[in-house]
């Protein structure tokens, strides 16, 4: 009977802890962590949010019979605004993971709070890849693509097309000092050479002063590394000083919002790396047609609303499958399978927390090549994402075993 009983009182124990590794407080909570007011709002923002919302309806809007939330919040361009908030979800709230995170200085934040709380991150809109470099933690994921990933696709198009004098007009912060750097290392080791250099500040309103530095350089390739409005409004400023007319604009970032907002007449031509097109292949197109329609018929999915669907997706198919919302558990699971779907062709995730998938280079069409709104690349290459990405062993990310 002795025994009997201390047998009992061990399953007891074992079963117990067994649900303590289940679904945390009955209900899985996805945290939306995004720019919804400022200069990256139209490329995250809102269609973040809708795209994780799609995401967990799609996916039933239940996860091992625990329902599924999604909550929001606008982090407004501010690494404390975005620390406060994510250190309320995960200490009151009861949030799992967050997503988005498009300001590489608020996903900074938002990582040392995750790596004190065992929490799960998935980046799909931050850029820096300090990420999965020396601002790296075991449960971070940076998923949609980085500085280097989109530093290397444009700088390799351009350096194999003769173009070597370079320079670099960077957004002053954390993700602008991480690109400048990533594209003066590429260009360096291919027989290139940075022969200018200017910052700006986030949301600058005035690009002139810039663009005429740049257009004094005379170098062959003038790189901007930035984002949102800031793309946007320097390419505008360069068209205006005829900048464009003798020097190539490469811009580093650039998504379809930015097109459209420029009109093909003015961004014709432009060439550069991008992780998502909503007219690749028949799962992009549908995927995106049922974003376009969620968003009111006023845009097509960037490559962070795809990315942000696609993490989503991945991270519930986790916690489907090992039964559990740990953030440790769930990462190791998409450390351990492959990711493939519309958004993702060749997809894993490395021990360094990069989410590796193939990038697209692609080049603006012109206003006669297009065939209608939103019909605006021609994909020309594929690029391999192990080649796109930084290879691990030249990162600094403290965990992984060299």
């Amino acid at each position: 009977m002795k025994m009997t009983a201390l047998a009992l009182a061990m399953a007891a124990c074992c079963t117990t802890g067994a649900q303590a590794q289940g679904i945390s407080d009955d209900v899985v909570k996805i945290a939306v962590l995004s720019d919804m007011s400022g200069p990256y709002a139209d490329t995250a923002g809102r269609g973040s949010l809708e795209a994780a919302r799609m995401a967990v309806e799609d996916f039933g809007g239940t996860v091992g019979g625990k329902k599924i939330e999604v909550v929001f919040a606008d982090h407004q361009g501010k690494a404390d605004v975005g620390a406060s908030r994510a250190r309320t979800w995960f200490d009151t709230d009861g949030v799992d993971v967050v997503v988005d995170l498009n300001n590489s200085a608020v996903a900074m934040a938002v990582y040392n709070l995750a790596k004190e709380r065992n929490k799960l991150v998935l980046t799909s809109g931050g850029a820096s890849d300090a990420l999965t470099s020396e601002a790296c933690i075991p449960t971070g994921i940076h998923y949609t693509y980085d500085t280097y990933a989109m530093a290397s696709g444009v700088a390799h198009a351009m350096l194999e097309k003769g173009k070597k004098d370079w320079y670099i007009m960077a957004v002053d912060y954390a993700f602008g000092k991480a690109g400048a750097e990533t594209v003066t290392n590429i260009v360096s080791k291919g027989g290139g050479k940075i022969v200018g250099r200017t910052n700006f500040p986030l949301n600058a309103s005035d690009f002139s002063s810039f663009v005429l530095q740049a257009q004094e350089s005379k170098a062959s390739v003038v790189t901007l590394v930035s984002a949102g409005n800031d793309t946007i409004n320097a390419i505008k400023s360069a068209k205006q000083f005829g900048l464009m007319q003798k020097q190539t604009v490469a811009p580093q970032f650039m998504f379809i919002q930015d097109v459209h907002s420029l009109g093909l007449k003015t961004a014709q031509g432009l060439t550069f790396a991008t992780a998502f097109y909503w007219d690749r292949t028949p799962e992009t197109r549908a995927f995106s047609q049922r974003f376009f329609e969620r968003m009111g018929k006023k845009t097509m999915p960037s490559m962070v609303h795809a990315g942000t669907y696609s993490a989503v997706t991945q991270y519930l198919k986790a916690v489907a499958a090992i039964k559990t919302d740990d953030g440790p558990a769930v990462t190791k699971y998409l450390k351990s399978n492959k990711i493939e779907d519309f958004f993702s062709q060749n997809g894993h995730v490395r021990e360094d927390g990069r989410m590796v998938h193939d990038l697209y280079l692609v080049q603006v069409k012109s206003p006669e090549e297009s065939k209608g709104p939103w019909d605006y690349y021609k994909v020309l290459a594929t690029i391999p994402g192990d080649q796109a990405f930084r290879p691990m062993a030249d990162g600094k990310c403290g965990f992984v075993k060299k």
